[in-house]
């Protein structure tokens, strides 16, 4: 944004801050074309994110080799289904419950799954980053490492099915979140304490906006490991747990939200 010199210093400082189109001006009753221009750019990226998949070969090939990344589905079939009925997209379909069985380790203290959810576009920016430091840290700490899966047409609700299946200790979603007029590239990291069936938003912690302009990778790396330890130690997770300063591990830096 090009800001006019003649802005006091408090509100230059306040519009560099924010991705919110303030103070954009106007032609007549209208928004400036440019203005008006982007604004629709963004509208057709977020539109495209929700509709957009996550083909496993062709977007997170690097995942496969390195982790062993693979995949499950949910009862929703098709990305329509998918938005229409969010109670599909919290269970998984029964071949995938079979196929979890046989993949996936069972009992281990730190288990990441990854989920399209509202945005495949965030998944595939951010997780090929994140994902690694993930696993330096909760190696790092010592935990046991879970074989990473990627849930299609996923919600957070999931989190309880595959925490019935595979009794993590911690298990982290790494979801893509329902796409804005700033960024349709914005992950959440969504954490339970022994998720399970009956758990609800209230039994979860998050870190959201992991993106470029918001929360950075590594900062979100840091914060999901220290909430793990948090709540390895506590034995819980949700509400009755604050993001606070905790003095942990290796990659805990004693940050405060």
């Amino acid at each position: 944004m090009n800001l006019p010199e003649e802005l006091p210093d408090p509100v230059r400082l306040a519009l560099e801050r924010t991705p919110a189109r303030l103070l954009v001006g106007r032609h007549g009753p209208a928004y400036p074309t440019a203005t008006w221009l982007r604004l629709r750019a963004d509208h057709a990226a977020a539109r495209d994110a929700v509709g957009d998949s996550i083909d496993l070969q062709r977007d997170l090939q690097q995942l496969i080799s390195t982790f062993g990344l693979y995949d499950v589905r949910t009862l929703a079939t098709s990305r329509q289904q998918y938005i229409g009925r969010p109670d599909f997209g919290r269970r998984l379909d029964q071949p995938s419950r079979e196929l979890l069985a046989q993949q996936a380790p069972k009992d281990v203290d730190f288990q990441v799954v990854l989920g399209d959810g509202l945005s495949a576009r965030a998944v595939i920016r951010q997780v090929p980053e994140l994902l690694p430091m993930l696993e330096v840290g909760a190696r790092a700490y010592g935990w046991t490492w879970g074989r990473p899966v990627l849930v299609h047409q996923c919600r957070v609700g999931v989190m309880n099915d595959i925490g019935d299946a595979i009794r993590p200790e911690v298990l982290v979603l790494l979801v893509g979140e329902r796409p804005g007029l700033a960024t349709a590239e914005s992950l959440s990291a969504y954490m339970a304490f022994r998720p399970r069936a009956g758990h609800t938003d209230a039994d979860r912690n998050l870190v959201s906006n992991i993106h470029a302009n918001g929360v950075p990778v590594a900062d979100a790396a840091r914060r999901v490991l220290a909430w793990a330890e948090r709540m390895m130690v506590l034995k819980l997770s949700g509400v009755a747990v604050k993001e606070t300063a905790w003095p942990g591990g290796p990659l805990f830096l004693n940050e405060t939200t």
